[in-house]
């Protein structure tokens, strides 16, 4: 097996065994759930009050530089748009030859299939990316788009991503059995 191979691996086996299914019947009123007081979330524009309204179209993602101490807990459309636009969308862009785009140019989804649709897309576009590089390109410099990890070869970027990816993707999965938990005991009490 070739390193660019178990780089793949590593994450498509989780996605495929452990997370993708996971997520497979996402509802709406899960994806935009406020667990705690003054989460960040995914929003219809204007209904925000965030710092800043980031993204373009109808939805905005709560948002702000340098994020407050400590920062705001974050709903599952956040925590995914920030997988889809921060982990993958902008590396693809960076990396892939995928149209440029970032926190504040990105359309982000109005429901949860939207959003799970939007993740499907950039994740394939990652897998296939980094199957482009072969062996030989990991050992390349990231380039200028990583900031002060420019130097820093495109193997380590993978791994990076993967970690994100995995931890990111985890917390989505626990505020899903969090939501289902809280929410039948709602049921329960209610009957």
């Amino acid at each position: 097996m070739t390193w660019n191979a178990l780089l793949r691996d590593q994450t498509d086996w989780h996605w495929t065994h452990q997370l993708r299914g996971r997520l497979d019947g996402l509802t709406d009123d899960e994806y935009f759930w406020e667990p705690a007081p003054g989460c960040w979330n995914v929003r219809p524009r204007g209904t925000s009050t965030a710092p800043v309204q980031a993204g373009s179209g109808a939805m905005t993602i709560d948002f702000a530089m340098p994020q407050p101490d400590p920062p705001p807990f974050t709903t599952i459309a956040w925590r995914l748009g920030h997988v889809i636009v921060g982990v993958l969308a902008m590396r693809n862009a960076s990396h892939f030859g995928r149209p440029p785009t970032d926190y504040g140019s990105f359309a982000y989804a109005a429901t949860a299939a939207g959003a799970l649709a939007q993740l499907d897309a950039e994740y394939a576009t990652w897998l296939a990316g980094v199957e482009s590089l072969g062996e030989d390109r990991l050992s390349e410099p990231c380039g200028e788009a990583e900031g002060p990890y420019a130097d820093h070869p495109l193997a380590a970027l993978v791994l990076h991503i993967n970690r994100e990816l995995i931890h990111h993707l985890a917390e989505v999965c626990l505020l899903r059995d969090l939501y289902a938990h809280t929410h039948q005991l709602t049921r329960q009490e209610a009957s």
